[in-house]
């Protein structure tokens, strides 16, 4: 499961190493108590959500939904109130891309303030178009409000998987680092970061990200 560190005013969400980082209920619930900790702290405060392994997170666990079927409003209820939340956030968020960023990890990824890739190995993909399925309007929303109209045509239409110079080019990531200097990078880029993370900023995220937000936070029908 998920672990949460703290180094001063850097909080650090490490994922796990040897899974794919998928959206199961119960590690979902790791990540939502370690948002709950974060959330609490008072004064300058930053997240970094490190990688691990070869995945970052391939998002959505199909097979657990699949068998589950009767819960599927509630499940992407749940998994549309963590994008929510992590694209609202006071705490400045930045994501440390390690390994293969897909769909709804992609999502998640694209919720953070920051975004750091791996130069040599992983993906970025949103890859729906190929797996048959549509977009949730809160995740459409989501990804309009965080990319250019060309990268959210290409990167939804096609399914084009994103190398990490490609997805800097397309403004899908802010920065690119050797393997051993992501998790750095990202924890250097929110130290300094650390001190916006006062109460109007999530005021300033509420406004700039309202579209987005009211479509992440509408229930979802079954």
């Amino acid at each position: 499961m998920p672990e949460l560190t703290r180094d001063g005013d850097v909080f650090v969400l490490r994922l796990d190493a040897d899974s794919e980082n998928l959206f199961h209920p119960g590690w979902l619930g790791a990540v939502e108590r370690a948002l709950d900790e974060v959330e609490a702290a008072e004064g300058p405060c930053a997240l970094v959500t490190a990688g691990e392994g070869k995945y970052w997170s391939n998002g959505l666990d199909l097979a657990w939904l699949m068998a589950h079927g009767d819960q599927y409003a509630a499940y992407l209820d749940r998994v549309h109130a963590l994008l929510a939340r992590t694209l609202a956030s006071r705490v400045v968020t930045v994501a440390a891309l390690t390994g293969h960023t897909f769909a709804a990890g992609a999502m998640w990824a694209l919720a953070h303030d920051v975004r750091v890739m791996r130069a040599d190995r992983g993906w970025f993909c949103l890859p729906e178009v190929d797996l048959g399925l549509p977009f949730q309007p809160g995740m459409t929303a989501l990804i309009r409000s965080r990319l250019t109209p060309a990268t959210a045509h290409e990167a939804m239409t096609t399914g084009r998987r994103y190398p990490a110079p490609e997805a800097m080019a397309s403004g899908l990531v802010d920065a690119v680092a050797a393997a051993d200097e992501v998790v750095t990078e990202a924890v250097t880029r929110a130290r300094t970061l650390a001190p916006k993370a006062v109460p109007v900023r999530a005021e300033i995220k509420e406004g700039l990200y309202a579209e987005a937000l009211a479509a992440l936070r509408t229930a979802t029908k079954a």
